[in-house]
């Protein structure tokens, strides 16, 4: 069954995690309002297509966000189970109408005028922050998000790549509607700069993490990691040196919103295993990249 909210969102957890996305979410918005925006620039999702409509149509950026992914949100439940919780909903409302709120106290200005490069450079280290704190709260703001985990189901390519072509598709409209390939551009930066920040403040600089996990409920972290991540995980058979013990190790790679999702549930599963996460500066494979892929 699919809840909108839950008693845990009353603990002490459940409140820090509402202060985060409420707090990225404010940052996010923060950074579409003053830097992307005025300027039209496109860093794809649902957003950049809600720019699109606000510059051609005048239709407020953050309710056409939020009008775009209501609909997305319950093909997501439909197609992918109930995995959106009350985070999720919290970020993509919060976003939506604090878009929308500082732009009435704001206006439609830029916060730096006649400056694209510095607007695209800021913007995304903005939206990155944002994006990165309702992350490390286990929410999104959907979108493309969820689009991609419905065309992943489907078709088995990586994510990456999937939010790649989304994300391009969407900045590829926005130049045919403002008929200026320069837009492109600037939105590139977006993207790329956004993306960094995320890692930086998330994960570090790595896109990919390894875990190895020693755990007496290998086989409950192991389903976990195949039903739920969708990742493959390999056992090791070990023993320790202080007791001779004999032990099963899971390893398993990882991007950086699936760690954290590990994580939680690790402490639920079994809050005495042990984890040890590394940095991983390549990873190739199902659900990463092919090896006929030669970029770094």
């Amino acid at each position: 069954m699919f809840q909108l909210w839950d008693y845990k969102a009353f603990s002490r957890k459940g409140i820090k995690d509402i202060i985060m996305v409420f707090l990225g979410s404010l940052v996010m918005a923060s950074g579409y309002v003053f830097f992307i925006v005025p300027y039209k620039i496109i860093p794809g999702g649902v957003y950049g297509i809600a720019i699109i409509l606000h510059h051609t149509f005048g239709l407020p950026t953050g309710t056409s966000g939020l009008v775009m992914n209501i609909p997305l949100l319950i093909w997501g439940v439909k197609e992918l189970g109930p995995r959106f919780g009350w985070r999720t909903i919290m970020g993509m409302t919060a976003t939506s109408l604090l878009i929308d709120l500082i732009t009435v106290f704001w206006g439609n200005g830029a916060l730096i005028e006649n400056d694209l490069l510095l607007s695209s450079l800021y913007g995304g280290v903005l939206i990155g922050a944002g994006l990165a704190l309702i992350f490390m709260a286990k929410g999104t703001t959907g979108g493309s998000d969820i689009v991609a985990q419905i065309l992943y189901k489907r078709s088995k390519m990586p994510m990456g790549q999937l939010l790649i072509l989304i994300d391009t598709a969407v900045v590829i409209l926005g130049v045919i509607m403002f008929k200026d390939i320069k837009l492109a551009l600037y939105a590139i930066i977006t993207i790329y700069v956004t993306g960094q920040v995320i890692d930086t403040m998330t994960t570090g600089m790595n896109h990919r993490k390894g875990a190895f996990i020693v755990s007496e409920k290998y086989n409950e972290i192991a389903d976990y990691i195949l039903k739920k991540l969708r990742r493959g995980a390999t056992f090791f058979h070990s023993a320790g040196i202080y007791k001779n013990d004999e032990k099963e190790v899971i390893f398993t790679a990882l991007t950086r919103r699936e760690l954290f999702a590990l994580q939680e549930n690790i402490k639920k599963i079994d809050p005495n295993a042990f984890m040890t996460v590394i940095d991983i500066r390549d990873v190739r494979g199902e659900g990463f990249k092919s090896f006929s892929d030669d970029s770094i």
